[in-house]
């Protein structure tokens, strides 16, 4: 009989360890939408179609997903924008925008170039991390080289949180821990510019060309949102 009423006990106690740490997780859950108390994002109406001498070329479609993968970044983005900009010189930047309203978990990795350039068969290596300069502003980016065949592809791109800009790993992870801890849900976004048909060195100068002329395009209401502050 005392041993019944121990495993009673110890069951009882399991019981109530199990429902306090439900009502914990449900308690201290991040309820405050961080995009809901600011200006909203709409890519297609911020990133603007012509700008400094760069207009867009409808006839060239950055990569794209193929469907297994497209469906998944239906349902983690709130908004997909994927144009291709040339300017006088017939140099052109291909530029990809995947914005989400809910970036308080690593489940929006899907989108990072090396997974989805990988996923559909190219050979991505690391070109090194390296720091741009928008005014007194200052963002390290990644920057990348894609190739398949003959196509070779440099890629240069940032992430988000509400408004501050970095890179994926364990700084990205100790933000999302921090804002969990405030109880909000931060919003952002990942940028990606990328060229073909020049060299590493061109692609990446007139990369860095073409996102300083995006910088001074997108409204300053919004600007840190895309850039971070």
């Amino acid at each position: 009989m005392p041993e019944k009423g121990m495993s009673r006990r110890r069951g009882l106690v399991l019981l109530g360890a199990m429902a306090g740490t439900a009502w914990a997780s449900e308690a201290f859950k991040p309820r405050e939408r961080l995009s809901l108390t600011k200006p909203p994002i709409q890519l297609a109406q911020q990133v603007p179609t012509a700008m400094g001498g760069w207009v867009v070329d409808a006839s060239i479609i950055p990569l794209l997903p193929d469907a297994s993968l497209q469906s998944k970044l239906d349902a983690l983005y709130s908004q997909l924008l994927a144009r291709t900009y040339v300017n006088a010189k017939g140099q052109r930047v291909m530029l990809s925008i995947a914005y989400g309203a809910d970036q308080s978990s690593e489940a929006t990795a899907v989108h990072r170039p090396e997974f989805c350039y990988s996923a559909q068969g190219f050979r991505v290596r690391n070109a090194g991390r390296h720091t741009l300069s928008f005014g007194p502003r200052q963002i390290e980016v990644q920057r990348l080289i894609s190739e398949m065949g003959s196509r070779y592809e440099p890629i240069t791109y940032w992430v988000t949180l509400d408004e501050h800009a970095s890179l994926p790993g364990l700084s990205r992870k100790l933000d999302q821990l921090r804002f969990g801890l405030r109880g909000q849900i931060p919003d952002g976004m990942l940028l990606r510019v990328s060229t073909i048909g020049l060299s590493q060195a061109q692609s990446f100068a007139v990369q860095e060309e073409f996102l300083e002329t995006l910088y001074g395009a997108i409204s300053p209401a919004v600007r840190t949102r895309y850039f971070g502050s």
